[in-house]
């Protein structure tokens, strides 16, 4: 039975904080983390605002409060600020994991389906933009890729689990299934910026994930004998 996991916002930063022992770090590595934190919400809400081209680092550092040099501190450049958001995501297929272990694997895979764009999603413009500086920057298709990659692995180990619990039929291989989900995903996000107005993106992200999901769980094909 399909249970619906609750994908209320989390502030995934504050996940990945809480992750560092804290009492570990003396009080220049402190001031050091809350101040990359900062800089990198206040590019968020840059960007979503504006769109990532329509944002330069003196719009974040005064957003920050934070001087302009004090960016270069922490990031080579503004496309690279978008490396918090990948560790961001890698939060969420990790979450996903534990997930899949104590839940049907559909409730796991359709909460990260969720999960993964609930930052970027929150504005159109900013997909359009980021999908746009994924395109064109090679520093951050770089990482975006080695992100997505190591998401795979993940998402492969929790079909393959699934296929061993008998919830998804064997026919297809579990890096494929990985694989359907990220184009589904991005598919569905590129689209539902074309959309004039934008329809509410948790209907939108329900629609395309059944659908996606239809095809996981579809028998074989039959061949004809003709």
């Amino acid at each position: 039975m399909f249970v619906k996991i609750s994908h209320t916002p989390t502030d995934w930063l504050n996940v990945l904080q809480a992750s560092i022992r804290h009492g570990e770090m003396g009080r220049r590595e402190r001031r050091g983390s809350q101040t990359r934190e900062r800089l990198f919400r206040a590019a968020m809400k840059l960007f979503r605002e504006h769109g990532f081209y329509n944002t330069t680092v003196e719009d974040i550092t005064n957003a920050a409060d934070v001087g302009k040099g004090t960016f270069f501190n922490y990031f080579p450049s503004k496309e690279h600020i978008l490396g918090v958001l990948g560790e961001v995501q890698v939060a969420k297929y990790d979450k996903a994991a534990d997930l899949s272990r104590g839940h049907a694997t559909r409730d796991a895979v359709h909460w990260l389906y969720h999960a993964l764009p609930s930052e970027s999603g929150s504005s159109p413009k900013m997909v359009r933009s980021l999908f746009t500086v994924f395109l064109s920057s090679e520093p951050v298709r770089d990482f975006l890729t080695a992100g997505l990659a190591g998401g795979r692995l993940k998402l492969r180990d929790m079909f393959r689990e699934g296929q061993n619990r008998g919830e998804i039929p064997n026919h297809c291989q579990a890096e494929d299934l990985a694989f359907r989900f990220q184009q589904s995903l991005f598919g569905a996000m590129f689209l539902w910026t074309l959309q004039k107005p934008a329809p509410s993106l948790d209907e939108w992200l329900d629609e395309s994930f059944d659908f996606f999901w239809a095809g996981v769980t579809a028998p074989p094909a039959q061949r004809s004998t003709r």
